[in-house]
C-alpha cells in the first residue's frame, strides 16, 4: 500500500516538474521570439534608409582627370558610403533591364542610349529629400554630369516611418511581456518550492544547515533551467529557419548568428531567473518558522 503512495507520489512530482518545465520554456520561447521579431523590424528600418544609391550618370567622353574630378567631388558631399562605377554596357546587359522588355533591345535600338554612371550609396544620416537634392544641385554642376537619377525617397521615408513606430510598438510590448514573464515565472517556481516545504521543514527538524537544505533544489532549479531554455532556444531556432525559408530573396531579416545570440540569451535568462528565484523561494521556507510552515 506504502509502495503504491510513493509510486503516486513519484508520478505527481515528475508531472509537476514537467509541467512547469514546459511553462518555463513556453514563455522564455515568447521572449526569444518577440525579441526576434523587434530586432529584424528595426534592422529593416536601418537597411532601408542605408539602401538609397544615387544614379549619376556623365558623359561617354570623359578624360580620367575629370572622372576622377567628379568622384572627388561625390566624396567631399560628406553624405556617401559608397561611389562605384557601371558602365553603360554593364547596364545595357543587366538581365533585370532587359526583362522590363518584350523585345530584343539590339534589334529594336540598334546602339545602347545608355549612360556610364556612378551609383552613389546615400549614408544614413542622409537619406532624406532635403538631403538629396542638397547633393544633386552640388554634383549637377559639375562638367560632364549629364543627369541624376534619383530613387523615390519619399517612400523609403514613409516606409522608415512606419517600421520604426512599429519597432516602438514591439520595444514596449517587448518589456510589457518581459514583466509578465517574470511574474509567470516567478509564480510557477514558487509553487514548485511550495510543494516541497514539508521536506523542507523536516530537513530542518533533523539539524540540516541552511545550504545542505538549499543545495539539491537549487541544482535541480539549475537544471530545470538549463532543460527549459534549450528547449526555448531549440524552438526559437526552429522558428526562425521557417521563417527565412518563406522570406523572399532579398528581404532577409536577422542573420542566423543575431538569431543565435538571441537563443542563447533566451539560455541564459532562463537558467538566471530559475536559479534566482528558486533561491529566493528556498530561503523563504529556511527561514520560516516550522508552525508557520504548516500554517502556510
Amino acid at each position: 500500500m506504502s509502495a503504491g503512495k510513493d509510486r503516486r507520489l513519484s508520478r505527481k512530482v515528475r508531472r509537476s516538474y514537467v509541467i512547469s518545465t514546459v511553462s518555463i520554456a513556453l514563455v522564455l520561447f515568447m521572449l526569444g521570439i518577440v525579441s526576434y521579431v523587434t530586432l529584424s523590424a528595426i534592422s529593416a528600418a536601418r537597411d532601408l534608409q542605408t539602401g538609397v544609391v544615387v544614379s549619376v550618370e556623365v558623359a561617354d567622353d570623359l578624360s580620367p582627370e575629370s572622372e576622377a574630378h567628379i568622384v572627388e567631388a561625390i566624396e567631399a558631399t560628406g553624405m556617401s558610403t559608397e561611389v562605384a562605377f557601371m558602365s553603360k554596357d554593364e547596364k545595357f546587359e543587366d538581365e533585370s533591364f532587359r526583362e522590363q522588355f518584350e523585345v530584343d533591345l539590339d534589334l529594336l535600338l540598334g546602339e545602347n542610349p545608355l549612360r556610364n554612371s556612378y551609383e552613389v550609396t546615400i549614408s544614413e544620416e542622409y537619406a532624406d529629400r532635403g538631403s538629396i537634392d542638397e547633393f544633386c544641385a552640388k554634383i549637377e554642376a559639375i562638367d560632364g554630369v549629364e543627369y541624376i537619377a534619383v530613387p523615390p525617397v519619399e517612400v523609403v521615408e514613409s516606409m522608415h516611418e512606419t517600421i520604426s513606430n512599429v519597432s516602438i510598438g514591439l520595444v514596449v510590448f517587448l518589456i510589457v511581456l518581459l514583466i509578465i514573464s517574470i511574474l509567470l515565472l516567478n509564480n510557477t517556481i514558487r509553487l514548485a518550492i511550495y510543494s516541497k516545504r514539508y521536506l523542507i521543514n523536516t530537513m530542518k527538524l533533523v539539524g540540516a544547515t541552511k545550504w545542505y537544505i538549499m543545495r539539491p533544489l537549487l541544482a535541480s532549479a539549475l537544471k530545470q533551467g538549463i532543460v527549459a531554455g534549450v528547449i526555448a532556444a531549440a524552438m526559437v531556432v526552429g522558428m526562425v529557419y521557417g521563417v527565412d525559408s518563406y522570406t523572399p530573396e532579398g528581404l532577409a531579416l536577422l542573420d542566423y548568428r543575431e538569431a543565435s545570440i538571441i537563443a542563447g540569451a533566451v539560455m541564459l535568462v532562463g537558467i538566471l531567473i530559475t536559479v534566482s528565484f528558486s533561491a529566493i523561494a528556498v530561503n523563504k521556507f529556511v527561514n520560516m518558522k516550522s508552525n508557520k510552515i504548516y500554517l502556510y
